[in-house]
């Protein structure tokens, strides 16, 4: 059995656009989609910023009876994947419902709705919790909401692994189609988590930027002056295909899918592990996987959090696994633009490292202007370069220590 997997649709919902093309027109021209935050009256507290979805009306893509059943963060992941089959021009009606399945996460689910209905509980009682609650605010279900509407009757899942979740997704979703489990996989996550508790606990642990002031500048991955990352919210979905299938349906290929790696730290629950071991050995179960050596990576789309614990492990981390190549390798956050999308953030990770080895481009690191001496690779600091990608990696670390790495790179029809 030929079990090479390729990518023939993306789909994002994103602070910088609702599409694919809108989010890579605004990471290249390096746009920050951070400003004030808009959803609830933040003046009182410490962090009132975040990179927000504008403009987005779930009735562009459901009914507004199904779309009320659903938490924004379903809404969303919906949504991204009407997206991603509409550009692979996958038709369900000529699928096999259980040859189809799906893999889509999300951090912490449906936080809004959560807040708001135990504000209502201490004002109310009991009686007045809204009995929709449970079936709307589970993480699983954007997956499953997605499997009733489109009729899609194979594996599904809904990885929960913080800010990891979106890489392991789509490295899981590879797996399935690999074993032979499914034809078809639709796979990424999604998140919307900028809410009143979500702020302000984010903001409690320091782990965002305070930079109210000047809130495009706020983000600054591998800068010296860095003080903290970025809210985001979003959704970012791809569909993966077995090749097999993807030829007899005549399917445009956009990218193949050809190594993963995924490991733990065992370090503390929330830090990462200084030395980037952990991270590390994501990377080199990822190359290993693929069988491919650091010097046939030309690109890789990090973490890049813009915390000052997690740049400096990650650089640790890139240069354990490339060695001299890590010097090499041009690498570029794209959270400085679109903030951290928690469960959507590794996928929407993907979606930029495929469309780097399409237009052979890569997006910039905003905000990077005082280099940091223990961040010494190629940040691309500021402006995007045109550079050959035939391979690229996305990184993914989580709260908990979990560590995923995925890559992709230019199908190659032999």
């Amino acid at each position: 059995m030929d079990d090479r997997v390729v990518i023939t649709g993306m789909g994002a919902i994103t602070p910088l656009g609702l599409g694919v093309e809108d989010f890579w027109q605004g990471v290249t021209a390096g746009k920050s989609g951070v400003g004030p935050i808009t959803q609830f009256d933040a003046s009182e507290y410490p962090v009132r910023i975040a990179a927000e979805v504008k403009g987005f009306d779930p009735s562009d893509y459901l009914d507004r009876r199904e779309a009320r059943r659903m938490a924004r963060f379903t809404q969303f992941a919906m949504a991204a994947t009407i997206q991603a089959m509409d550009d692979a021009g996958l038709d369900m009606a000529k699928e096999d419902p259980v040859k189809v399945g799906l893999e889509i996460g999300s951090a912490v689910g449906g936080m809004n709705i959560i807040e708001e209905q135990a504000q209502l509980l201490q004002r109310r009682g009991p009686e007045r919790v809204n009995p929709t609650f449970v079936p709307t605010v589970l993480a699983n279900m954007a997956p499953c909401h997605i499997a009733i509407l489109l009729g899609i009757k194979g594996p599904t899942n809904a990885p929960v692994a913080a800010c990891t979740t979106g890489v392991i997704a789509i490295g899981e979703a590879m797996r399935r189609l690999q074993r032979g489990d499914v034809e078809v996989m639709i796979a990424g996550g999604t998140e919307w988590a900028t809410t009143p508790l979500a702020v302000a606990a984010f903001g409690r642990i320091g782990a965002l930027s305070r930079r109210n002031d000047e809130p495009e500048r706020a983000c600054r991955p591998f800068d010296a002056e860095r003080d903290g990352t970025i809210m985001g919210e979003g959704a970012a979905i791809v569909v993966l295909e077995t090749l097999e299938h993807a030829r007899r349906r005549g399917a445009e290929i956009l990218a193949e899918v050809v190594g993963y790696g995924l490991s733990e730290d065992a370090y503390h629950i929330a830090a990462p592990d200084p030395t980037g071991d952990g991270a590390a050995r994501a990377m080199i179960l990822a190359l290993e996987d693929a069988g491919m050596t650091p010097g046939e990576v030309s690109y890789i789309c990090p973490h890049g959090t813009g915390t000052p614990l997690n740049d400096v492990s990650e650089t640790k981390a890139i240069k354990t696994a490339f060695g001299e190549e890590a010097y090499r390798i041009p690498i570029s956050s794209i959270k400085s633009m679109v903030g951290h999308m928690l469960g959507a953030a590794g996928a929407i990770s993907v979606i930029a490292t495929v469309k780097a080895i399409q237009d052979n481009f890569v997006p910039p690191t905003i905000n990077l202007e005082t280099p940091d001496p223990e961040c010494d690779l190629d940040y691309v600091p500021n402006v995007a370069r045109a550079i050959q990608v035939d391979a690229a990696m996305a990184n993914a670390f989580g709260f908990g220590g979990q560590n995923a790495s995925l890559l992709v790179r230019r199908f190659e029809g032999a």
